[in-house]
């Protein structure tokens, strides 16, 4: 844990700019490494989320070994994954005396090999899997209406889990197996989303790389458990109670930070050019970038009813429109406005023709915008545009990762099209 938050500190020191307190590191929320991170390159979220996955693997690990040494349940080391309950599992599990007999080093399954047990525990374990996978989404989701740690953490890691142990207790099917059939079932959840039509594609695949790495984890953990443990559905039943109220505690504790994304173009013409192609543009061209044609949201055309502060900018998207009251009116240098209204994030890609999964209203709220025109020598133009946005998905330190990628792109389109505009009349 002490060189965890040592290369964290630094990073975040390195990139953001920010000191990373002691007291920040505990804070269950994910939420305080984004607010520090604001202004850091897009590659240090990614590579923070890469760093903490083998944390990860040894603080679950290592409490589901600790617990089985003190003769517990391998299941109770699994409450480290739970916020604030977590430290209180590591404080009890250290002050634990070690049992009669180490469980993880005695208590073993027969070594079955037969193909058939194989086979049949492999499909047990992924239907497993599945099951439990489905009721956390309509637990989160359709109940608590949240997408967040435990549905896209806590839950992938379960379902390997529940598989590899499941798949373990009818043979050994080996580490790297268990390891795969953790895999595959986090594979089929998202093959079943896209099949009902409750995701579109290109969210399910922007979860995977999350997700995956999670299940395959959980894969392993689950062939050790049922190596160290003799049969218990219900150790097994309690140790999957855990996830709803894990996602209970993160709805009571979830927060969310305002976020901003800033675009920059240099343009070959002055200010008081650039500025009547900010207050409004015609239509853009058609996009030919891929990500647009996936069904990401993409500007068309801005309009603008009346002038100076009161006005009111209407950004067209091809899901609908955005409603902007200007809120700072600086002729040739700066536009502000709020967002009072917005339409849906993207078009699913789906082969069904309507989806529409929670996620896409309300759940990434751009909260206000702003064009700055910098004056430069040589009668050109420096115009900056900045989206301030709020994103309750989490863990936001990953998923913040494809909204400043998404926001970014749609800045380009806006701006490299208004330095089209302008440098036309010169």
């Amino acid at each position: 844990m002490t060189l965890k938050y040592i290369v964290e500190f630094l990073v975040i020191w390195w990139q953001g700019n920010e000191f990373f307190t002691p007291v920040q590191f505990l804070n269950p929320l994910l939420s305080s490494r984004t607010e520090l991170l604001h202004a850091a390159p897009p590659w240090v979220g990614w590579a923070l989320f890469l760093w903490s996955l083998p944390f990860l693997w040894i603080a679950v690990s290592m409490s589901v070994r600790r617990a089985a040494n003190a003769n517990g349940s391998p299941w109770l080391g699994f409450l480290v994954l739970v916020p604030m309950v977590n430290y209180l599992t590591m404080l009890v599990l250290c002050l634990q005396p070690t049992g009669q007999s180490d469980r993880w080093m005695t208590v073993k399954l027969p070594q079955q090999q037969a193909s058939a047990n194989v086979t049949k525990g492999s499909v047990l374990g992924v239907l497993a899997g599945l099951m439990m996978g489905a009721a956390m989404l309509s637990i989160s989701v359709y109940g608590l209406e949240s997408y967040g740690a435990a549905l896209f953490m806590g839950t992938p890691l379960m379902m390997g889990v529940i598989t590899g142990y499941t798949a373990n207790r009818f043979a050994s099917v080996g580490y790297f197996s268990s390891s795969s059939l953790g895999t595959i079932a986090v594979l089929l959840a998202g093959a079943t989303l896209l099949l009902f039509a409750l995701e579109g594609l290109i969210c399910v695949l922007m979860a995977f790389p999350m997700l995956l790495p999670l299940g395959a984890l959980g894969g392993l953990m689950g062939k050790a458990i049922a190596d160290a443990t003799l049969p218990s559905a219900r150790n097994v039943a309690a140790s999957i109670a855990f996830l709803p109220l894990l996602a209970l505690a993160e709805v009571t504790l979830e927060s969310s930070p305002e976020y901003e994304v800033r675009s920059t173009v240099e343009i070959a013409a002055p200010p008081e050019v650039v500025w009547q192609h900010v207050i409004r543009f015609p239509e853009l061209p058609p996009p030919q970038e891929w990500y647009f044609r996936t069904g990401i949201a993409c500007p068309e055309r801005a309009t603008i009813v009346g002038t100076g502060v009161g006005a009111v900018r209407y950004c067209q998207f091809n899901t609908g429109s955005f409603v902007e009251p200007i809120t700072a009116w600086e002729p040739d240098r700066r536009l502000a406005f709020d967002v009072d209204e917005q339409p849906p994030t993207m078009f699913e890609l789906s082969l069904y023709p309507d989806v529409h999964p929670p996620h896409l209203d309300g759940y990434l709220r751009s909260k206000r915008g702003e064009f700055r025109l910098i004056p430069l020598p040589g009668n050109r133009t420096r115009l900056e545009g900045s989206t301030w946005y709020e994103f309750d998905m989490f863990p936001q330190s990953y998923w913040t990762l494809w909204s400043h990628l998404m926001i970014h792109r749609i800045h380009l389109r806006v701006l490299d099209h208004i330095k089209d505009l302008s440098e036309s009349q010169q």
